[in-house]
């Protein structure tokens, strides 16, 4: 099968050329980017000579739609909004990986991303790939929009407890780290090495984007979930999200039990792995990967749950994750072009 990248430039775009030139199921057809029409890709990132180097093309949705199986938005939020109705109205699949299509309200969404909504007849179509969660056949579906990174790690986390309402849901707490490569290649006053090197900061302090998207699945997954106090950091390291989560137990609890509740959830499926009980993990053991590891505990004294969750950004939070929707979606193998394991050290 053909796959077409539009935003290959970025980050996102880039780890998606990495993963899908070595997938035994497809063929990188063309890669797209809004100004860099005739551009080697080898000239961006020298890393691909010799593995990948097409040139960059324009995006045409016609074209690009008659010549690919599927097309990845590998682009920034506002952009995905403005091509993918065109996209889909040439009758092209699509795997978005911007935060356009997530929200299911078009209030919300201006609320928290500040700009205009999508289009709800194509916001009614997308379907949330959070893919070890993914209820819904996607064997049809022409939109699927990819959870953000840090909605990954967290909802991955929290889903056992939420699902199975053995915790307060008015009590959880997200304090979540990331690397500066979630920030996106452009720099920023904030993500330039002078600022971060040596540095820990608190950014979008109670008002970070991914807020309503942990929310929105929550309330799906249990009614009666409240929302959530949810923290975000820059660590100066370039992958990787920790998430370590709290939230009170609402029934009797031990840790054998929580280790035991996340094991069986968890068995089948092959990119979550369940540390052992005391045991936790960190990024390094993630990067590179599209695995996230999850650690449980419990404070007998305070009667409360403490989740450890990590992921790299770019594979499992963003890009790997794309692909592995891709395989569900075209009815391959899960782990196709996915099953490597981590860089380490």
């Amino acid at each position: 099968m053909k796959a077409a990248i539009v935003g290959a430039t970025g980050y996102g775009g880039a780890e998606l050329i990495r993963i899908l030139q070595q997938h035994p199921n497809v063929i990188l057809q063309s890669y797209h980017a809004s100004n860099s029409h005739g551009e080697s890709m080898v000239k961006r990132y020298p890393h691909f000579q010799a593995v990948s180097e097409m040139d960059l093309a324009n995006i045409d949705p016609g074209q690009i739609a008659a010549d690919a199986d599927v097309v990845f938005m590998a682009t920034p939020s506002g952009v995905s909004s403005e091509l993918v109705p065109a996209f889909m109205s040439e009758g092209a699949r699509v795997i978005d990986l911007s935060g356009d299509f997530r929200l299911k309200d078009p209030r919300q969404y201006e609320k928290w991303y500040k700009r205009k909504a999508p289009e709800k007849t194509v916001l009614d179509h997308a379907v949330y790939g959070l893919t070890e969660w993914l209820d819904t056949d996607v064997s049809e579906t022409q939109l699927l929009s990819n959870p953000g990174c840090y909605p990954t790690a967290a909802l991955l986390g929290l889903a056992p407890l939420v699902k199975n309402d053995l915790i307060d849901s008015n009590s959880i707490i997200i304090d979540a780290k990331t690397g500066v490569s979630g920030a996106g290649k452009n720099p920023t006053s904030i993500t330039h090495f002078a600022e971060m090197n040596d540095n820990l900061k608190a950014y979008k302090v109670l008002e970070h984007q991914h807020t309503p998207e942990i929310e929105q699945i929550l309330v799906g997954w249990n009614p009666d979930a409240g929302p959530v106090t949810f923290g975000t950091h820059l660590v100066p390291m370039t992958r990787g999200i920790m998430t370590t989560i709290y939230a009170d137990a609402s029934q009797d609890m031990t840790a054998a039990k929580l280790s035991d509740l996340y094991k069986e959830t968890y068995e089948n499926s092959y990119f979550v792995r369940i540390r052992e009980q005391g045991t936790y993990p960190g990024t390094k053991e993630v990067y590179g990967s599209n695995f996230c590891d999850v650690s449980v505990a419990y404070d007998e004294r305070t009667n409360r749950i403490m989740v450890v969750s990590v992921i790299d950004n770019l594979v499992k939070g963003a890009s790997g994750q794309a692909v592995q929707n891709m395989n569900r979606m075209f009815g391959l193998d899960e782990k196709a072009g996915l099953a490597f394991a981590p860089v380490f050290p």
